[in-house]
């Protein structure tokens, strides 16, 4: 009875200085992940993770959680960062994009004070002021769109759309400006079917492509619209004068630009409004080269 009694208290104190350890062994683990905690908040920059050497997988869990939640954050972090880095340089851009005709305003209106022009080199210069000020008003409209795309999922009105008729409208408005540049067009009359989108959003998808086409084209634009399965494709051609084809994956950036000194640094905001708007409308905007033909595709979704 004795030797019994005193094997179930050796077992007890067994168990007992085991318990003791392992506590102690999860205090001082305990301990090492909050040293560690603390050191990735003072360099947070690093890569460190937080470690453990425990056998509990409670405690392997909830360090697994705690490294995930610092690569959530870290994650965070670097896209607020490149976007503050995007933000400067849109400001810097749009600083540039105001500047530039601003100032050749400023000139080209001092020079109309000069008492030796002629009443024709007056009405030339007024020229020059208002496709500057009519320049000016256009990246206005832009960066408003712009600004207003985010909040536009509540106020899309998708609805049965003509496209080839609000295709036709657009390139009237423009017929003027596309004679004045000497290009050729070309506008397929091929009859396709409805598509389902918002008229407005579409009629600035259009009025964009046609716009950016007029800024870059060489000689001609040419403006074709295909029947898929699924969607209804705008493709708009046109030649160009110099473009790289690693800038292909930054056409549709907000802070792209293309071919700077033709455009007197137009911010390419154009193309990215196009990518934003029918993406809203669930179709896809891609764009390619081939030799010195640019060419953008914009699929809208066909209506049912």
């Amino acid at each position: 009875m004795e030797v019994s009694s005193w094997l179930i208290i050796i077992f007890l104190s067994f168990l007992l200085i085991v318990s003791v350890g392992m506590l102690l062994l999860f205090h001082w683990d305990i301990r090492r992940m909050t040293k560690q905690l603390e050191e990735i908040i003072e360099n947070f920059g690093t890569n460190e993770l937080v470690r453990t050497n425990t056998h509990s997988k409670t405690l392997s869990r909830f360090v697994t959680k705690i490294n995930q939640l610092i690569h959530l954050f870290k994650q965070d972090q670097q896209h607020t960062q490149k976007r503050e880095k995007q933000l400067k340089q849109e400001i810097t851009n749009i600083s540039h994009d105001l500047r530039t005709p601003l100032t050749s305003m400023k000139g080209f209106s001092e020079l109309l004070h000069d008492p030796s022009l002629s009443e024709e080199e007056k009405r030339e210069f007024l020229t020059i002021i208002q496709k500057k000020i009519d320049n000016l008003t256009m990246m206005a409209d832009l960066f408003y769109e712009f600004s207003q795309i985010d909040s536009l999922d509540k106020q899309l009105v998708m609805e049965k759309q003509l496209l080839d008729q609000i295709i036709a409208d657009a390139m009237l408005m423009f017929y003027n400006d596309f004679e004045k540049r000497e290009l050729k067009i070309h506008v397929d009359e091929t009859a396709v079917s409805p598509v389902f989108a918002d008229r407005k959003a579409t009629n600035r998808i259009v009025t964009n492509i046609i716009q950016n086409g007029l800024r870059y084209a060489k000689s001609y634009v040419n403006i074709h619209l295909m029947e898929e399965d699924e969607y209804v494709r705008l493709r708009a051609v046109n030649d160009v004068s110099e473009f790289e084809r690693n800038d292909l994956q930054r056409i549709f950036d907000r802070t792209f630009r293309m071919d700077t000194s033709r455009t007197g640094g137009q911010l390419g905001l154009g193309l990215h409004i196009v990518a934003q708007l029918i993406s809203k409308q669930d179709g896809k905007a891609v764009a390619d080269i081939h030799g010195d033909e640019f060419k953008i595709d914009v699929l809208f979704r066909k209506w049912d």
